[in-house]
């Protein structure tokens, strides 16, 4: 199905028209942190509501991690869509630019007892607080893992062969 959201596969450069530069940059400094760990993402994952995370993937334990990357105080504080990421993972983390204030992120409205925070740059990123683990229900956690496994599959066939891209 063509126009599924799993279609079509996420290029770097298609994130980063996104997001913008600045937002690539945080993305691939969580993804090296997160790789060194054994925590595998993917950037633009759909979710079932609609939604789509800018990082998700899987720990070594099977834990699903959503990363919502943030670069600018407006876009951070204007995000209400957030809580909707909380049904569909584990851990949640925000990312951020090391320059961009994060005392936001310790008000109640950001919910301190659901999310970790990160700070990253084209380099490398930081685990500034830990996110807390909301373990799924077995059920979801095993629908998202076959979800996440498919997409990525499905990327990686297209980047071989673009042709494939139509196929589902």
């Amino acid at each position: 199905m063509p126009d599924s959201p799993l279609a079509q596969p996420v290029s770097a450069s298609d994130f980063a028209g996104r997001h913008g530069q600045r937002a690539l940059e945080v993305a691939r400094g969580v993804c090296r942190l997160f790789a060194r760990n054994g925590v595998w993402l993917i950037p633009e994952m759909p979710l079932r509501n609609r939604r789509r995370a800018d990082l998700m993937g899987l720990d070594p334990r099977g834990q699903i991690v959503i990363v919502e990357i943030k670069t600018a105080r407006g876009d951070l504080m204007g995000d209400g869509k957030w809580p909707d990421y909380l049904d569909f993972c584990d851990r949640f983390y925000w990312a951020l630019p090391p320059e961009l204030d994060r005392a936001c992120l310790d008000g109640a409205d950001f919910r301190p007892d659901l999310c970790g925070i990160m700070v990253g740059d084209a380099y490398d990123a930081e685990i500034v607080r830990p996110a807390p683990s909301q373990p799924l229900a077995p059920a979801r956690r095993k629908a998202e893992i076959e979800r996440l496994a498919r997409a990525a599959l499905r990327r990686q066939t297209v980047l071989g062969d673009p042709a494939c891209a139509s196929w589902e």
